[in-house]
């Protein structure tokens, strides 16, 4: 059995990995709620941006409740689009990098100061949160392919992410990796490259061509995630 996920921060193709190989492996992907899918439900008419701390949380255990949900009506094999520490990651880099892209330390001191109940809770709960998913993490998934910063960050308008959030949280989560003894396989280059490799260190063989393969998985991207719309 294997229980696989393919990690890496925004914008480094982990939804066409995943779906790409899913064709070619015949073994389901799970994809967790994006953000922009459950904000207007838990706290509809707000945006990421007007979001407080705690309300943050709140969005990202919402994902890691819809992700663990999934991925146990699947009892064999599977592929994970990202991981849970993904989900802790999101609200843990706001501690570096602040609450928006153009946040800077003395805007971060100064929200502090003004939010002292709710930053100090916010930390309380990511600690916690921290917890279960690495605990999740370490129990549940066989092997790790994570995919490095290779494109370029694309702005999509509904989450509040800059350059400088994507590398902190990319540093961060290979930190964590290592405090949880784990080694991903560094996958790099190009859709096909990647897709070869993964398929290579799993020794699987294709059931698709290759190409097939990658342009099922934009199509189907395209059709079903980059269509969600933006919350307002």
């Amino acid at each position: 059995m294997n229980r696989i996920v393919i990690s890496g921060t925004y914008c480094t193709g982990k939804t066409t990995l995943t779906l790409a190989l899913e064709k070619a492996s015949g073994i389901p992907a799970t994809h967790a709620l994006t953000m922009r899918e459950i904000l207007p439900k838990l706290f509809p008419g707000k945006n990421l941006r007007n979001c407080r701390y705690t309300e943050l949380i709140c969005l990202g255990l919402k994902r890691f409740e819809d992700r663990i949900r999934k991925e146990a009506d699947l009892k064999g094999s599977f592929i994970s689009d990202g991981c849970p520490l993904q989900e802790w990651l999101y609200g843990s880099t706001r501690l570096i990098t602040g609450a928006y892209p153009d946040e800077y330390p003395y805007k971060m001191l100064l929200r502090k100061i003004l939010n002292y109940s709710s930053y100090r809770d916010f930390k309380k709960l990511l600690t916690s949160f921290e917890g279960i998913a690495k605990i999740y993490t370490q129990k549940k998934y066989d092997i790790f392919f994570h995919l490095p910063i290779e494109f370029p960050f694309i702005s999509d308008g509904h989450r509040p992410t800059s350059e400088s959030f994507r590398k902190a949280s990319e540093s961060l989560l290979l930190e964590t990796y290592k405090d949880l003894n784990i080694v991903p396989h560094i996958i790099n280059g190009s859709i096909e490259s990647r897709l070869k490799q993964v398929l290579d260190i799993l020794k699987l063989k294709p059931k698709f061509d290759i190409p097939s393969c990658i342009e099922y998985a934009k199509t189907y991207r395209l059709l079903n995630f980059d269509n969600i719309s933006v919350e307002h």
